[in-house]
């Protein structure tokens, strides 16, 4: 590669680094940043339920747009406040390992740290969102619970479909936000791209890690279809999903697709 290159994967390759420095430097600080992430994910899927049943209510059949909207905020501000997400460091943890910059245990130390304390955030910050006043005495039929139990119906081979999907957008998300220059590109692109995949209902384990505490505390309880089991087949197969399509689908296929002697780079 040209020492003079600075195009896509020169700024992930850097990415890579400062996630591995810090990491080892001080990883209480990656575990806040991770805890972040699933912080603003709440807060864009509390958002985005209430609007959308505002919505519905007015114009019935709108619920669903205004939700898909609302919650592509929540990568804004994953990326603009530099919080750690799962699911794009598995192509960050992916094209690592395949360029030497991280060993595969390192790799999987680093994704796997990212996930549990993306969990335990989704978890606290669903909690406290639930004690607000919007989300006190939600009708049984609301958006959020049918959301939910749709999400709960679904076969594992959906679950695991969905998935990949999922995490193929939002990593084709990050990568749009490294191209371009101008943040106002940036945000439009991330909400229309973001779009994508909320609006069809696709399965992201991070905004799962936000949307289901929040369903069951907001409830009072286990929404309908939602045990123990339930919940972590959702989990492992979107997760399982998540990495076939954000780190083996583009981070894999992209970084191969860029290694070598030819002028053909992103």
């Amino acid at each position: 590669m040209d020492a003079n290159y600075q195009g896509l994967f020169y700024f992930i390759e850097k990415s890579i680094e400062k996630k591995k420095q810090l990491f080892e430097v001080s990883a209480i600080r990656y575990f806040i940043r991770a805890m972040l992430a699933t912080l603003f994910s709440t807060l864009g899927t509390a958002i985005a339920v209430i609007t959308a049943q505002a919505a519905e209510k007015a114009i019935p059949g709108s619920g669903k747009f205004s939700y898909s909207f609302m919650f592509s905020w929540s990568l804004v501000m994953i990326i603009y406040m530099n919080a750690e997400l799962g699911t794009s460091n598995m192509m960050y943890a992916t094209v690592g390992v395949h360029r030497k910059l991280l060993s595969g245990k390192k790799a999987l130390i680093i994704l796997f740290s990212c996930l549990l304390f993306n969990l335990i955030g989704g978890i606290l910050a669903s909690y406290l969102v639930s004690l607000s006043s919007v989300f006190q005495d939600l009708p049984t039929d609301h958006f959020l619970f049918h959301a939910i139990e749709g999400k709960l119906a679904k076969s594992p081979l959906q679950i695991f479909t969905e998935g990949m999907f999922a995490n193929i957008i939002v990593n084709v998300a990050v990568f749009c936000t490294i191209r371009m220059k101008d943040d106002a590109g940036k945000v439009i692109s991330m909400i229309f791209i973001i779009f994508i995949f909320a609006f069809l209902g696709f399965e992201h384990v991070i905004a799962n890690f936000a949307s289901f505490p929040l369903a069951f505390f907001a409830y009072g309880g286990a929404v309908p279809g939602m045990t123990l089991a339930s919940v972590a087949t959702n989990w492992l197969l979107a997760a399982l999903g998540n990495f076939v399509g954000g780190g083996l689908i583009i981070g894999l296929t992209y970084s191969w697709l860029n290694k070598g002697n030819h002028i053909y780079l992103d």
